[in-house]
């Protein structure tokens, strides 16, 4: 037997602990926007309003960052949002995701190399020991940033290791200057408690301020979701990575309300020579406040304030470097971007055409852009991505919660998201007034993205583990009839076909329909994704046996798809084919007391935006008296249009049925007439009967002996409701010996939400 070619994947390695990850992202947040923040917050919000700025823009990075830490435990891989997106939203928003943190996070590095240059050349200024005209400054500043730039670059290059162990050196020493300036405040306060009256009045400018400086400092907050990029390299990710989001944003948060505490306090009011509040001469300087005041602070303070701003800038230009370079790579490995952007090399196991990709569009921004505007572009863009994020961690937790194994699970969900995503909104219309420029270049970006990736990617891209995957796609059209509506027939396997053709046969001529079959191709998870098809036959069989019998009849496609979770897979077919009906077959068993009708019904049953018909022992239905037990409820009308539907003949007696206790008891006499009116059925069709019992289900049960066929309208309660008690249209689909169909009707606004989100 011939050789079988080997298939060699190269992998980064994981050398990242948990102190090197809690470092990176706290290098990436406290760059130079905590420095150039504070004077422009005091300014218009005062000194309580500053304290209060980040202390809240904390708790709302807190709650995102809790998001992130929850998806990167269940998704510990390279990529960080454009993973998320992906999995929650599919190809084309993961790589609008991908895009936008690849240019925020590149940008944001030209920014972080810029502002160290700038202090750089101004202390050597100050030193005397640069003293050249201004235009020239401009170009030492513009090359001394390339320098930095490049030096950073190639210290990612080094790899892994390297860059975490002088990130988190870096790191630790700009972090230490920081909580040194605030225990000086403090040590200020103690021997002098007269510094406290800075403080007064604590909002000067009214509380309406507070969103405005809380828009633009939370730039100074981006950064924890610099970790998601390293899932690939972490040591024990499912529990390191939330660990180290959550610890960074609280180490920074405490250490700027600290910094900002010192800054209010370091000038004595009796020293200023103008006749102004110590917040007001704050303020006045801008973003030049935060030393000015804290060079009155403590001796060598200028010296002191510069080192501490090349470590912040430094360690943020090297965290934002690598989060880029880990977007990118993930755009490649995927082949959203050219597969070339995923080669490692062999020797620092480190991606570097990706790193140079990166290292590019950090350069060019640094020497020809202005970098205020396009870093008010990034930070609009990160808080996009957080926004995404958020939805993302709640869509994935309600679709995908039984097929991901957590390290981390948030509490308060789905709270805290949705309280991060109102936040959110806010922040970016604020954000919004701060720039012009952003409005321009940061869409311009995302058009572009979306242009590739139409162009590109779409065709190109890799099927991951986590999509749903198409193995056959055909359509049968033999007879010529224009359909103008969509069912969807899920097929396991060829035992209950026809049972689902003949109830799909009577269907389909009353909605004048177009039938598509569905078999999702259950695939054991040790399997690797490209074996499916050797799981697809028995399906085909049922699919083909149905085709044979109603391809004549009624236009005919047929899916065969692969997917981890079955009902997963249904939910996304009926939303891609805009399915109007969903009928699925049910043989009666359950496994596990958490399902009401099993691990697929379930979940389908709630999340679906169709009507849906689920078909228990139909196979030779004769249906020439049909029961339909009424509790009220917006699924009773489409019961009866359903039995009026699958009655054998127009003698067929179908009742609308009633076990009366006296607590909101349904109108059956208005039901009835309502639904031969809006659906045109003649006056008279079916018959009310009402029985008064307390025990509701055992009623039915009795009732149902003399009947051929029971129709029933499902519950709205949710599946959650339904693990403490189970309801009765539930029950009876349990319990009922005869023929039984359970139906739910689409409509509404909770309808709307499922086919849009």
């Amino acid at each position: 037997m011939a050789d079988q070619p080997s298939h060699i994947s190269s992998e980064l390695s994981r050398e990242l602990s948990l102190f090197q990850i809690t470092m990176m992202g706290v290098g990436m947040m406290i760059g130079a926007g905590v420095f150039l923040g504070v004077g422009n917050a005091i300014y218009h919000s005062g000194p309580g309003g500053v304290l209060l700025t980040f202390a809240l823009n904390g708790l709302i990075a807190i709650f995102t960052a809790m998001a992130y830490a929850e998806l990167s435990s269940a998704i510990p891989k390279a990529g960080g949002a454009y993973n998320f997106a992906r999995i929650g939203f599919g190809r084309s928003t993961s790589f609008v995701a991908g895009w936008m943190e690849w240019f925020a996070s590149s940008v944001a590095g030209s920014a972080y190399a810029i502002t160290f240059a700038i202090y750089v050349v101004r202390y050597l200024v100050a030193l005397d020991i640069i003293n050249l005209p201004a235009i020239q400054i401009i170009i030492i500043e513009k090359s001394t940033a390339a320098l930095i730039a490049c030096l950073f670059i190639y210290i990612n290059y080094r790899g892994a290791s390297e860059t975490g162990k002088i990130g988190a050196i870096i790191t630790l020493g700009q972090t230490l200057f920081l909580i040194l300036i605030g225990i000086a405040g403090f040590y200020i306060v103690l021997k002098d408690p007269t510094r406290l009256q800075n403080f007064k009045p604590f909002m000067p400018r009214g509380w309406g301020k507070l969103l405005v400086t809380m828009g633009f400092t939370y730039v100074a907050f981006e950064g924890y979701e610099v970790i998601a990029q390293a899932g690939d390299e972490a040591i024990d990710p499912k529990k390191n990575l939330p660990k180290a989001m959550i610890y960074s944003v609280f180490i920074v948060t405490l250490t700027y309300i600290g910094v900002a505490f010192a800054t209010v306090v370091s000038v004595k009011a009796e020293t200023l020579t103008v006749d102004m509040a110590v917040w007001e001469w704050i303020g006045s300087h801008g973003e030049r406040g935060f030393g000015e005041a804290i060079a009155q602070l403590m001796p060598f303070a200028n010296f002191l304030l510069t080192l501490a701003v090349i470590f912040a800038s430094t360690s943020a230009l090297n965290a934002t470097i690598y989060s880029a370079t880990r977007a990118s790579y993930a755009l490649g490995r995927d082949h959203m971007l050219p597969p070339a952007m995923a080669k490692i090399s062999k020797k620092r196991k480190t991606p570097w055409v990706a790193l140079l990709g990166t290292g590019t569009i950090v350069i060019f921004v640094a020497v020809f852009l202005k970098t205020m505007d396009v870093a008010s572009s990034a930070s609009i863009m990160f808080l996009f991505l957080f926004f995404l994020v958020n939805i993302c961690v709640i869509k994935i937790r309600r679709n995908m919660g039984d097929e991901l194994q957590y390290g981390f699970m948030m509490p308060l969900f789905p709270i805290l998201p949705i309280l991060a995503i109102i936040f959110q909104i806010l922040l970016i219309t604020h954000l919004h007034s701060v720039s012009r420029t952003a409005i321009i270049i940061g869409p311009a970006w995302v058009l572009i993205g979306i242009l590739i990736y139409n162009v590109y990617s779409k065709k190109r891209a890799l099927t991951t583990e986590d999509e749903i995957r198409i193995l056959e796609d055909e359509k049968i059209d033999i007879v010529e009839k224009e359909a103008d509506y969509r069912i969807l027939v899920p097929v396991a396997n060829p035992n209950n076909a026809l049972s689902l053709v003949k109830t799909t046969y009577k269907i389909s001529n009353v909605k004048n329909a177009e039938i598509n079959l569905l078999h999702m191709v259950k695939v054991p998870d040790q399997v690797p994704l490209s074996d499916a098809e050797r799981y697809m036959f028995t399906g085909k069989e049922a699919i083909v046996e149905i085709m044979l019998y109603l391809a004549p009849l009624f236009p005919v496609n047929s899916t065969i798809r692969y997917c981890r979770n079955i009902a997963r897979g249904i939910i996304s077919a009926v939303r891609e084919k805009r399915t109007n009906m969903l009928i699925m077959g049910w043989h009666g068993k359950m496994h596990g007391q958490e399902y009401s009708l099993g691990s697929t019904l379930d979940p389908v049953i709630e999340r679906s935006p169709c009507d849906i018909v689920i078909l228990k022992d139909c196979g030779n239905l004769c249906a020439k008296r049909i029961l339909v037990p009424i509790a009220g409820g917006p699924n009773c009308e489409f019961a009866l249009e359903m039995a009026h539907i699958l009655a054998e003949s127009d003698d067929t007696e179908i009742v609308a049925f009633n076990v009366a206790t006296g607590k909101h008891d349904p109108d059956l006499n208005m039901l009835v007439e309502n639904t031969e009116k809006s659906h045109n059925i003649e006056p008279g069709r079916f018959e009310i009967k009402i029985k008064r019992h307390r025990d509701v289900i055992e009623t039915i049960l009795d009732e149902a002996k003399n009947y051929d066929l029971v129709v029933v309208g499902a519950t709205e309660q949710s599946v959650f409701n339904q693990f403490f008690k189970s309801s009765i249209p539930e029950a009876l689909a349990q319990r009922c010996r005869k023929p039984f169909v359970m139906v739910k009707a689409a409509g509404g606004i909770r309808s709307w939400i499922k086919w849009w989100v």
